[in-house]
């Protein structure tokens, strides 16, 4: 067995003080990672094998680190189990946590000049945009970039959507009752006081937005109800679903399903109420140790083989059939999947969001009415 560092070496290399990404937005960034000094360009896209990127990959070293945002440290085993399966010589370390972590400790290993991961697989999408524009990602074309939608890659390859998610609500399908399929504005029903479960809106952005989408929708009045209800609330996106499946709760709000069945649980995807999607962005960093193994792994993520294997039935790929009865992501106005970049792009309305339902759910004591000292976003 390969002797694999530590997780918390990994996470701790570099990591320095705890300041926040922007401490290291522009005066901590060398000369060399300006945008006229990449290494390479994002020329067409890869030609090669997969076969062939991995006896590249062997030839560089065989190693490949990659950060991915996920809730627990083995929601990506699955990937690990089958990257390694088909790869089986390639050292590869692949740490999971909160995306919103990951991306300050990147900032740091640029800023001390520790960099640490190859590869970086995150929800945070306005980083990619930021890294973009300080040279820090790799302008590459894996194959079958030009299949991917277009909302889902960058134009010049800095980075490419590997996986489409999709955030909602779902029930217990014989708890709740089929013939009548929930929507978020029944859960303000009193009959489901102390049967729901969610994510926390203001620790996870996705979950924040799906909430700042359900306001809108329902109005705050909405919102303060669903306060009333005893909802449980816990952190991590998988919190909710964790909850249903497993028998504490009837319905989860603020987590990732699958839409294809409903049994034992619906998750309610339709056009009656908003629901939120967005590309997982991925990108190779510019000054990567272990490029050509980055390489390989994009190119396996985006592969058709993989792109059928997706846990919710949806690809980025727009040449990859979803399951019957769905349509591409993307084709579902409800789901915003151009809204979320928007929203992530704007740190300051964020905090505005997080802030107010803080105040509702009970994380900071306050007087949660409507208006309360202007605070309501987006209104």
């Amino acid at each position: 067995m390969p002797n694999l560092p530590s997780r918390r070496r990994v996470l701790a290399v570099g990591a320095g003080a705890a300041l926040g990404a922007g401490a290291f937005g522009a005066s901590a960034v060398p000369a060399s990672a300006s945008p006229a000094a990449s290494r390479r360009s994002s020329g067409r896209e890869e030609t090669r094998t997969l076969d062939e990127l991995y006896r590249a990959a062997l030839a560089e070293g065989g190693k490949l680190v990659v950060y991915a945002g996920g809730d627990t440290p083995t929601q990506q085993d699955g990937t690990k189990a089958a990257f390694k399966d088909r790869f089986p010589d390639i050292d590869l370390t692949l740490i999971v946590d909160y995306s919103k972590y990951h991306d300050v400790r990147v900032d740091n290993q640029f800023a001390t000049d520790t960099l640490v991961p190859d590869v970086v697989q995150f929800q945070t999408l306005q980083d990619f945009d930021r890294w973009k524009q300080l040279g820090r990602l790799l302008r590459y074309r894996p194959a079958g970039f030009s299949k991917v939608y277009d909302k889902f890659r960058d134009p010049q390859g800095a980075w490419v959507a590997t996986g489409a998610i999709v955030f909602s609500f779902m029930y217990n399908t014989a708890a709740v009752g089929s013939s009548a399929p929930l929507t978020p504005r029944d859960l303000v029903d009193p009959k489901w006081k102390g049967k729901i479960a969610s994510s926390y809106p203001h620790d996870d952005d996705a979950v924040l937005y799906l909430y700042a989408l359900y306001a809108r929708k329902y109005g705050w009045d909405w919102v303060a109800e669903l306060a009333a209800q005893d909802v449980q609330f816990a952190r991590g996106s998988n919190s909710a679903g964790d909850a249903v499946y497993g028998g504490q709760k009837l319905i989860g709000v603020g987590t990732a399903g699958s839409a294809a069945g409903s049994s034992p649980v619906t998750f309610a995807i339709d056009a009656r109420h908003p629901f939120m999607a967005w590309g997982q962005r991925t990108a190779i960093l510019e000054q990567a140790k272990n490029s050509t193994a980055a390489k390989l792994f994009l190119n396996w993520q985006l592969s058709t083989e993989h792109q059928q294997q997706s846990f919710n039935g949806w690809s980025v790929r727009t040449d990859v059939a979803p399951p019957a009865g769905l349509k591409q992501v993307w084709e579902y106005p409800n789901a915003h999947v151009d809204g979320f970049p928007r929203f992530m792009a704007d740190r300051a309305e964020v905090e505005r969001w997080k802030q107010t339902f803080a105040l509702y759910f009970g994380e900071v004591k306050g007087d949660p009415t409507p208006g309360w000292l202007g605070l309501h976003p987006g209104a």
